[in-house]
């Protein structure tokens, strides 16, 4: 009860402090009468406030004096009636000119033919009326706050509103915990959905961290909305300050109205734009029940197959609710006001001057996935780069070495390189491999060849038929440059690598094998005899000769 009286004595002191503002009395002024002689022309309006509630609004001079001055002669005139001991009956009566408004048949103030809003065709009986009854209820409220018993009422109400508030903010805790835990639940769960260009868009850190700035500003909107109620019920229980709770109160239900009918202004509209949206998500299911076989592998035309139906189908799609949006928009509440037109503006702006890379990089991989020069699971080699072809994306393509490493390159870099294709020529999975080598001319060619074919054999994983084959290249001015290529099939990323370290060792054992160095030779002067192969060197083992083969 001790907490409760500090808090009435308080709200009794920040009450009294707003409404008891009148300036220093000055020197008594008639206020009118029955024959009162005055004058009505037009001057700066004036309200008429009495323990904060508003009375009348003053337009015309009276005998001189401004409505400022009228409204400082009826504050006191008014708080000396409130004062008197009496019934408090307030009466309207007729003068000349005008209306007088009394309080146990005392004037208390005058409301003039000049104080009429014609704006809005009130007349001056109306006024008066509305006048009385607006003084009436202030000495209604005068009384109530001299009541200890209406006061005891208030504050109890007041405390119970406390608790109710205070219940309600636990509640709102309690429950709070729970959505963001469920909401975190079931983002995570639908996370891995969300890709683009193979990649997830929100990871599970992601998820919790926006599931609980949902629920945290949910539940600020709804504690700020509880207090703001819990406000406005608490002033209007106590008499001085109740046209402030009254206030607050009436902004709530004008907020409310205005959304309202907002919202029943829009339903037209809006049900054009659901229309829309609704044919825009039939005719993508549609497109999708298309395109589902040729994504499967089930049909395949020269324009479509299992490569280009996904993002042919993605395109379609993006296609249609880019144009539902567009359809859509005039349709949609607030598109016509300025602010929704600047906004469209600024994003515009921003996706046009952000978005000439990405641009870019989407044709390029347009493309490349229509042009099918790489395919996933090829083996490639693109400039400085090789390995296997694991994904084409919409902006960059994603390969793995036969080291292990995973290489991330944009469309537009793989687009503007040269791509070589080691798998396109092979049947079926696999990949083509070749190694180069130079050997003087002292060597027989034949004898090169066979020792490159023997590696070739030697080397698990490549493929003897097709026979591997052995080209010369070019005859330099030193050496001829040999090339071994040869096919292999490959179950992962890396076996190329090491089919091809298998190789190069395999072609190391077999020429130390029979006496071959590998050494490019390079002179500095004419030899004394002509470096050649004699005609019985020419099939040196393990080559043989035609009638052998």
């Amino acid at each position: 009860m001790r907490l409760f009286a500090r808090l009435f004595l308080a709200i009794v002191a920040l009450a009294g402090a707003g409404v008891l503002r009148a300036q220093a009395p000055e020197p008594a002024k008639p206020a009118g009468g029955a024959q009162a002689s005055f004058s009505t022309i037009a001057s700066t309006p004036a309200t008429l406030k009495v323990y904060n509630r508003p009375i009348a609004e003053f337009r015309a001079t009276l005998l001189g004096f401004q409505p400022a001055e009228r409204v400082q002669r009826a504050q006191e005139v008014i708080r000396e009636l409130l004062g008197a001991a009496g019934d408090g009956v307030v009466a309207v009566k007729s003068i000349p000119g005008g209306r007088a408004i009394t309080v146990d048949d005392r004037s208390a103030f005058l409301v003039l033919e000049g104080d009429v809003n014609a704006l809005t065709n009130e007349t001056l009986d109306q006024a008066a009326k509305k006048a009385a009854a607006a003084l009436k209820r202030v000495v209604e409220e005068t009384r109530e706050s001299r009541s200890f018993d209406a006061l005891g009422r208030a504050g109890i109400a007041f405390a119970i509103a406390t608790a109710i508030l205070a219940a309600v903010i636990w509640l709102l805790v309690r429950v709070r915990g729970w959505i963001a835990t469920r909401l975190a639940q079931l983002g995570s769960r639908h996370a891995q959905r969300l890709q683009v260009a193979g990649q997830a868009l929100i990871g599970r850190e992601q998820v919790f961290a926006l599931a609980r700035g949902l629920t945290t500003g949910f539940f600020w909107l709804l504690v700020g909305l509880a207090v703001y109620e819990w406000f406005g019920y608490g002033l209007a229980r106590f008499p001085w300050t109740r046209p402030w709770g009254e206030g607050l109160q009436d902004a709530t239900i004008a907020v409310g109205v205005t959304l309202a009918a907002g919202a029943l202004g829009a339903l037209p509209n809006l049900a054009i734009a659901v229309v829309i949206f609704m044919l825009a998500g039939a005719l993508s299911s549609a497109v999708n029940t298309f395109m589902k076989p040729f994504i499967r592998g089930e049909v395949s035309t020269a324009l479509l197959d299992r490569d280009t139906a996904r993002p042919t189908r993605n395109i379609a799609i993006a296609f249609v609710w880019i144009f539902a949006i567009a359809m859509s928009y005039p349709y949609l509440p607030g598109s016509q006001s300025e602010a929704f037109k600047g906004l469209s503006v600024l994003i515009g702006l921003m996706i046009s001057l952000g978005s000439t890379s990405i641009v870019g990089q989407a044709a390029n991989g347009l493309i490349l996935m229509f042009t099918r020069t790489v395919r996933p699971g090829e083996y490639v080699r693109m400039g400085d780069h090789e390995g296997t072809v694991m994904e084409l994306g919409a902006f960059t393509t994603r390969i793995r070495t036969g080291l292990g490493e995973e290489l991330t390159l944009s469309n537009s870099y793989v687009a503007g390189t040269v791509t070589r294709n080691y798998s396109r020529a092979v049947k079926g999975a696999g990949f083509v491999v070749d190694a180069n080598v130079t050997i003087g001319y002292d060597t027989p060619w034949r004898q090169v060849e066979a020792m490159l074919v023997e590696a070739a054999r030697r080397t698990p994983g490549i493929l003897q038929d097709p026979t591997p084959v052995v080209f010369q290249t070019a005859l330099s001015d030193f050496y001829p440059e040999y090339r071994l290529v040869a096919q292999a099939v490959p179950s992962e990323p890396r076996p190329r690598a090491r089919v091809m370290s298998e190789l190069h060792a395999n072609i190391q054992d077999v020429f130390n094998e029979y006496g071959v160095q590998i050494m490019s030779p390079h002179y500095l002067g004419d030899p004394p005899q002509p470096v050649v192969v004699p005609k019985e060197r020419w099939y040196a083992a393990p080559a043989r000769p035609p009638q052998d083969s």
